[in-house]
């Protein structure tokens, strides 16, 4: 299959680790040119400099200023920004009867605020030329909430709402407007939160992975190169009729239709 993503440019924020750096190594294999954002500097201009077509650049998205910044400087290296993901961390465990209104203020200035920056800077663009691909990192938790989870559950709820609504508006301008929906996929992120859970429920990390484990159709965690995989298509030029989807990648861990 011919993704048609040679020479386009993508942003992927949150790529020095995890998911969003097997995004980011997913588009480069398919010849885009990439611009790996991380506040982890070094460590994301090491994983830009082992790609064909890359930068790393260090910055954090909670800063009002940075996603113009970012922009800005994916066009002066590369062009004019073809893809967007995205993609950054998650807010700490917690549980709802105990969410405050400021809990949930800090989490749409992690999850939802620096994605609407980003958007403004690149959307114009895309719709001017009639080509643009936005996907999103999300979480199952936007269709299933996970519990101890609230501040992500809300958040990302929030944000999904949002993308929901845009795809709508720029379908007839080629832009299509995705969010990929991860289970358990093994990474950094996750070991924490099965610690976390293991903690409060007195158990071993090891007991509460295999508990998780047993409630995936699939028996295990998936890898961060098959979530980069979903994320690749629907960037791609092959996926110019898939807009407005929650694609789940979670070995078939939510029931629901």
């Amino acid at each position: 299959m011919d993704t048609g993503l040679q020479g386009r440019t993508a942003i992927v924020p949150g790529s020095s680790s995890g998911l969003g750096l097997a995004v980011a190594r997913s588009l480069a294999a398919e010849g885009a040119n990439v611009v790996l954002v991380g506040r982890r500097g070094e460590l994301v201009q090491k994983e830009a400099a082992a790609l064909p077509s890359a930068v790393g650049v260090e910055a954090d998205l909670a800063d009002p200023g940075v996603p113009a910044r970012l922009v800005a400087e994916a066009e002066q290296r590369f062009g004019p920004v073809d893809v967007l993901v995205l993609n950054g961390g998650g807010p700490p465990p917690g549980l709802a009867a105990d969410f405050t209104p400021e809990q949930f203020a800090t989490a749409v200035d992690l999850l939802v605020q620096p994605h609407l920056r980003l958007v403004a800077g690149v959307l114009p663009g895309m719709r001017e030329r009639g080509f643009g691909r936005i996907v999103a990192v999300g979480s199952s938790g936007v269709q299933q909430p996970i519990d101890g989870l609230v501040a992500s559950n809300a958040a990302r709820a929030a944000l999904a709402g949002y993308l929901k609504t845009l795809a709508g508006e720029v379908a007839a301008d080629g832009v299509t407007v995705n969010m990929v929906l991860p289970g358990r996929i093994d990474t950094d992120r996750v070991a924490v939160l099965d610690r976390a859970v293991a903690e409060r429920s007195g158990t071993t990390p090891d007991q509460q992975r295999a508990r998780a484990e047993a409630t995936i159709p699939a028996g295990r965690y998936g890898t961060p190169e098959e979530f980069a995989a979903v994320v690749t298509f629907l960037a791609s030029a092959a996926a110019s009729y898939v807009t407005g989807e929650q694609v789940r990648c979670d070995g078939g861990m939510i029931r629901a239709h």
